[in-house]
């Protein structure tokens, strides 16, 4: 028997293949299937089975794409309401996978559909368990990303209180030596403190996880909702299209349009610069927002985008174009991309550099604009610095005063050289300053 994580670090997203013999099945798969494929061929065997612990908000899964190329079965939960051929899996059901057994433990909280499976060997003896956003290191799911009617109007306490029940009286019971196997690691939106370390034991956990620790109910409930990230505009979208299953991915990378860098581009669509911000700096196209390819593309592309909203992409190079074209697609929107494009030679905009002496000696000259999330915030760099994280900066740059050039920050420069791209584009004829990575100068102190 052969457990193998296959782990996507932009999502910070597991999946996992579990061998037994010659059949393998797929659990919580991403949304390019190759590596699956890769891995069955390499131990001549088939995969049999596709599982889906719940509809993922973070990506979209290649459930139905693998099961009509192999003819595995897909297993979900019954209360997931998948609108593709599959068999329910839930408490009581389970899997026979060579000589051992894969069973479902229903573990609402996350969602309401969610799903742990545990894995038993040829003894019957609990070997590990794939907890999907239930139960990760050192975190659990967060219970707030099914309030929106589209996606089931599920109140956040209600299915926090569910958690509390699923860690306590199912996942928590579990022999200490069972292995755990979360659906992310760290940087997921999915959780909030989520360990470095990809996967666990139930001992472990009981002794480490904050969430695991003896509480009441009501306890549970308040620590749990407190100081969770912001949902990305793309989360809604991505439970819905994984409920009813997408088009393959190869397919789908090979629709999106490839105009030439000199096509004319439609008026008002959006431009999405994947561009470093240097280049973009010393020349972009017209109101095009800076959004630079990175570890993190696919997340902000769909926290400051939203799913309806079509737009075009530009790279540097056919290489840079491809991969933010593939990234695009694991979250969903490679339909929302009019066109993919190399940056044109020409570029007729520029954005001036920032003056680092000048804000540090005279900050009050500049309205200092901090695009960092709210629990960051906490921890001031600048007195009076007006506070509007990026993921709303596109539906709150009205809110900026215009009175005087307007200074963009984040923590590190990833993150203001799209906002400032963004308030560039919202107030045109305003000076916008990006701090970038001279933000390391002010970290530490406070300025005033």
């Amino acid at each position: 028997m052969q457990i193998q994580q296959f782990y996507d670090k932009g999502l910070a997203h597991a999946s996992y293949a579990v061998r037994c013999g010659r059949q393998v099945a797929i659990i919580d798969p991403a949304r390019d299937p190759q590596p699956y494929y890769d891995f069955a061929d390499e131990h001549e065997a088939d995969i049999v089975a596709v599982i889906e612990t719940h509809l993922h908000a973070d990506f979209v899964s290649s459930h139905l794409e693998i099961a009509q190329e192999t003819e595995a079965t897909i297993y979900c939960s019954e209360l997931l309401g998948a609108r593709y051929p599959h068999k329910t899996f839930d408490d009581g059901d389970r899997i026979s996978l060579g000589t051992v057994e894969l069973h479902a433990i229903n573990t609402p909280g996350h969602s309401p559909d969610s799903i742990s499976i545990l894995l038993l060997d040829e003894l019957a003896q609990s070997r590990a368990v794939f907890t999907g956003d239930a139960l990760f290191v050192g975190d659990v799911g967060r219970p707030d990303l099914r309030e929106d009617e589209a996606v089931g109007g599920h109140q956040r306490q209600e299915l926090a209180a569910q958690l509390y029940r699923s860690t306590r009286n199912k996942l928590m019971t579990l022999p200490g030596t069972t292995r755990v196997y979360p659906a992310h690691g760290p940087g997921s939106l999915c959780g909030k403190t989520t360990s470095t370390d990809l996967d666990s034991t139930i001992a472990r956990e009981l002794k480490t996880n904050y969430a695991l620790q003896p509480m009441s109910q009501e306890e549970f409930v308040k620590v749990l909702l407190e100081d969770q990230p912001f949902v990305p505009k793309y989360f809604g979208h991505n439970v819905q299209l994984n409920r009813q299953g997408v088009p393959g991915f190869e397919d789908s990378i090979r629709a999106v349009p490839h105009p030439g860098s000199n096509a004319a581009l439609e008026p008002g669509v959006l431009i999405i610069d994947t561009r470093p911000a240097a280049q973009f700096r010393a020349g972009h196209l017209p109101g095009a927002l800076n959004l630079q390819d990175g570890g993190k593309f696919e997340t902000w592309l769909g926290s400051i985008i939203g799913p309806a909203e079509p737009f075009y992409l530009l790279s540097d190079s056919q290489i840079g174009l491809d991969a933010v074209v593939r990234k695009a697609a694991k979250i969903g929107y490679e339909g929302n991309i009019k066109g993919a494009l190399l940056a044109p030679l020409v570029l007729p905009n520029t954005s001036p550099a920032v003056d680092v002496a000048q804000v540090r000696q005279h900050p009050e000259a500049f309205t200092i604009v901090d695009i960092r999330n709210r629990a960051e915030a906490k921890t001031p760099v600048f007195e009076n610095a007006l506070l509007i994280p990026l993921p709303e900066l596109r539906e709150r740059a009205h809110e900026i005063p215009t009175d005087k050039p307007v200074l963009i920050h984040c923590a590190s420069g990833y993150r203001s050289a799209a906002g400032a791209s963004i308030v560039q584009q919202a107030l045109p004829g305003v000076d916008v300053l990006d701090l970038g990575e001279a933000i390391a100068e002010f970290q530490g102190q406070e300025v005033h």
